[in-house]
């Protein structure tokens, strides 16, 4: 099977060029045509099954949350376009197999190559390249099923969909009570201590809160506390979605199961996830252990506290989010930083001072004024180093000075925010459930 390698001539593609050219700047829009034709042409391997490998850019193997994002920005473009449609579907058949082989990995191999991050590592399926544990690798693949059936009006995929968070609720439940159900573990003796788990690779003990625990963070790096609150929200709108296809399909205790753990996941946020800051009043946490401690801090990796109005159906208007918000986007947070190039959410995955593509972007889809939006492009356009792409992280005060120089999500986020600026943002085509508040239950912030 051949996919396109190409958007020249999508017609909306071209609108959204035509556009963002009225706004006084050609490089928006070429680089949003460059963002596009990039992930197309030099990520995508057509495999002899019909489906279809993305590798996430600098690094040989598919990870199932970077491959889920890379597809984000072709949703809006799906309409009368059945090469891409027959493209996502061919992702997702991949995601779906690749998470019933191992559902407690995080990026595959194209072939049972026996490749690896790292040769000590505990798993030996040849087919992973990594096995870091990470809920959003699973929450992720479930929403594009959801949102590309919403986009497209496809159903051809629902059944494997079906299949596939049957896989996804049984180990969710398995983990709600890691400490005496979950038989995982991954140990790593090379590397940094963010690149393994403590307490012989079980992870910093956890008590029962109703969410499901997480060995590692978006970033891949090791959860202080084991329940990773944006990412908890993230698989509860999974499980929203999984319901909707469930239903549709007819099946109606699946529909039940996902729509029970989705409250339980969501209950077990607002009794364990949220706290009160002396500053920003009730914020939700990073991370919590269900046992007084709570981590406050977010990592420009998605699922985070700032992304939950574009991957949990948080409302941007919903007070507890805009006062997380105001407290992700300043110095309170420990991986926000301000330079002379530019101010935004980091990663302790990469060096201090350095921002991320990936955050600008998500602060100007979820920002409810156009300036700001507007105000992100013109961010990322300026902070590319000259290479016309995005990258993993800059220096706050030197573009030049990045990391990671070919990395797909960031140029998918970039194309995801230009084509919202642009009139073509693809929210409402998805997003079903009412967006709502957890409700006022918090804890104090241990300590204060």
């Amino acid at each position: 099977m051949q996919f396109p390698t190409s958007v020249k001539g999508h017609p909306l593609v071209e609108r959204a060029v035509r556009h963002l050219d009225t706004l006084g700047d050609p490089r928006y829009g070429q680089m949003l045509v460059r963002c596009l034709n990039d992930t197309l042409a030099r990520t995508i391997r057509a495999m002899p099954d019909g489906t279809a490998f993305v590798v996430t850019g600098d690094i040989p193997a598919m990870w199932l949350r970077d491959s889920t994002t890379q597809m984000m920005p072709y949703l809006a473009l799906l309409q009368d376009a059945p090469a891409l449609q027959d493209l996502l579907m061919a992702v997702l058949e991949r995601q779906f197999d690749q998470i019933r082989r191992d559902p407690y990995a995080n990026a595959f191999n194209p072939e049972a190559s026996g490749r690896a991050h790292d040769a000590d590592d505990l798993c030996e399926d040849p087919w992973v390249w990594e096995e870091k544990y990470e809920v959003d690798s699973l929450a992720f693949p479930l929403l594009l099923a959801h949102r590309f059936w919403r986009a497209s009006g496809r159903t051809d995929h629902l059944d494997q969909a079906a299949r596939t968070a049957r896989t996804v609720l049984a180990l969710w439940r398995t983990e709600q009570d890691h400490e005496s159900r979950s038989s995982y573990r991954f140990s790593r003796s090379s590397g940094p201590a963010s690149d393994t788990l403590p307490r012989a690779g079980r992870g910093a003990p956890v008590a029962r809160t109703g969410m499901t625990w997480s060995g590692f963070r978006p970033s891949d790096d090791a959860c202080t506390y084991g329940y990773n609150v944006p990412a908890n929200l993230c698989a509860a709108a999974a499980l929203d979605g999984a319901a909707e296809m469930a239903h549709h399909i007819g099946d109606s205790a699946l529909a039940e199961d996902a729509t029970e753990l989705a409250a339980e996941l969501r209950e077990g946020v607002a009794r364990h996830g949220t706290v009160r800051h002396p500053d920003f009043g009730a914020i939700y946490a990073y991370e919590v252990d269900g046992l007084g401690n709570a981590l406050l801090m977010d990592d420009a990796n998605m699922p985070s506290l700032l992304s939950l109005p574009l991957i949990a159906d948080v409302s941007a208007a919903d007070p507890m989010y805009r006062a997380t918000r105001e407290f992700v986007l300043s110095p309170a947070n420990p991986t926000w930083y301000r330079g002379t190039a530019a101010e935004g959410v980091g990663s302790p995955h990469t060096p201090q001072g350095h921002i991320w593509p990936i955050a600008i972007a998500v602060e100007g889809l979820t920002s409810d004024d156009p300036a700001g939006r507007l105000a992100a492009l013109r961010t990322l356009t300026d902070t590319d180093a000259g290479t016309g792409a995005m990258h993993e992280s800059f220096h706050k005060d030197d573009p030049h000075r990045f990391t990671r120089h070919w990395f797909s999500w960031a140029n998918a986020m970039y194309a995801e925010l230009a084509l919202d600026v642009a009139g073509l943002g693809t929210r409402p085509l998805w997003s079903s459930r009412p967006a709502e508040g957890l409700g006022t239950a918090q804890k104090r912030v241990p300590g204060r």
